[in-house]
């Protein structure tokens, strides 16, 4: 009885603070993957008005003294609406979110929780991101795209420990590894291993269900932080996109061989001196075609591993 109203006070309290955010039609229903662990699923495709800026996923961990949160979606109401997701679970306070990257669509959530206590972790090398103009470019993209629930006054909130490298802790009797993985999707990509629980935050290494965004990645390292991550033996796998994985090496099919053929295909225009243009018209992307976010990522993932490739030729000289 005494949990009762402790967990329904939390949800008036957080019902309350809902009116700070713009109303979302999205749902956020919890999945259970492990007694201790859940997350959220975003839609399929990108970040649009039509699905609310939600296409990304958050997980979230109950240790035994708080609640442990990874990455925060793409809007502060739906941080809000996470915050209200996990409460309908448990009545522990969220005392950590860790970020696996800084894009837009998993961390402009992060208000609420931070409000509600919460310290932010992440990798150093998202500075670059935040300080170079690019976070601030990516915020008037999104404040066009995602108006009302992204504007010219969504903070970008920065982490409060960065971290270097590597690092472990336990909290509340789970114990958790973080591994950097980057570069590979981001330059700060963090993969989060609960060893106890056999369950890994992906991140956005693994894209399950849809075309990975490359943008300007680094795709050779990517390709090879997959065979990195595949050593370390997950037996279940929350992605930042898609379902949660039971089988992380068949689902790491699509990823890689998706950046495979980006490197093949764009590599052979570089080397014959094809302009990009011509290259792109040229390629049969029938296999990926059919594939959610094709349409929306496919050009630019393209052009930007056509970049990197010419930039690799030219390394090599």
């Amino acid at each position: 009885m005494r949990r009762g109203l402790a967990l329904l006070g939390l949800l008036c309290a957080t019902a309350a603070a809902a009116a700070d955010y713009p109303a979302i039609k999205s749902k956020l229903v919890p999945i259970k993957v492990t007694e201790r662990v859940y997350y959220v699923q975003g839609q399929p495709g990108i970040a649009s008005a039509a699905n609310e800026g939600y296409n990304s996923n958050a997980g979230f961990v109950i240790t035994d003294d708080g609640v442990v949160v990874i990455d925060a979606l793409g809007t502060p109401a739906l941080g809000d609406a996470l915050l209200k997701a996990i409460r309908t679970v448990t009545p522990k306070p969220v005392k950590l979110v860790i970020l696996t990257h800084y894009h837009a669509d998993h961390f402009y959530g992060l208000p609420p929780l931070k409000k509600a206590g919460a310290a932010i972790w992440a990798h150093r090398a998202a500075l670059e991101y935040l300080d170079s103009g690019e976070g601030q470019k990516r915020l008037e993209q999104r404040a066009r795209d995602l108006f009302p629930w992204v504007d010219a006054d969504t903070p970008l909130i920065r982490a409060d420990l960065w971290l270097d490298g590597d690092t472990s802790f336990k909290q509340g009797g789970v114990q958790f590894d973080i591994y950097h993985f980057g570069p590979a999707h981001s330059p700060e990509d963090l993969v989060i291993v609960l060893p106890g629980e056999r369950v890994m935050f992906s991140g956005d290494i693994l894209f399950a269900g849809r075309i990975p965004f490359v943008g300007e990645a680094d795709s050779k390292a990517w390709l090879e932080r997959i065979d990195r991550l595949i050593a370390l033996g997950p037996t279940l796998m929350v992605t930042g996109h898609g379902e949660s994985s039971r089988d992380p090496k068949k689902d790491l099919v699509l990823t890689r061989d998706y950046l495979k053929y980006l490197r093949a295909t764009m590599g052979k225009a570089v080397e014959d001196f094809v302009p990009f243009e011509e290259a792109y018209a040229k390629t049969d992307w029938s296999r990926f075609a059919k594939v959610p976010a094709f349409d929306a990522g496919n050009r630019v993932n393209a052009y930007g591993t056509y970049l990197l490739m010419e930039r690799e030729s030219l390394q090599k000289k």
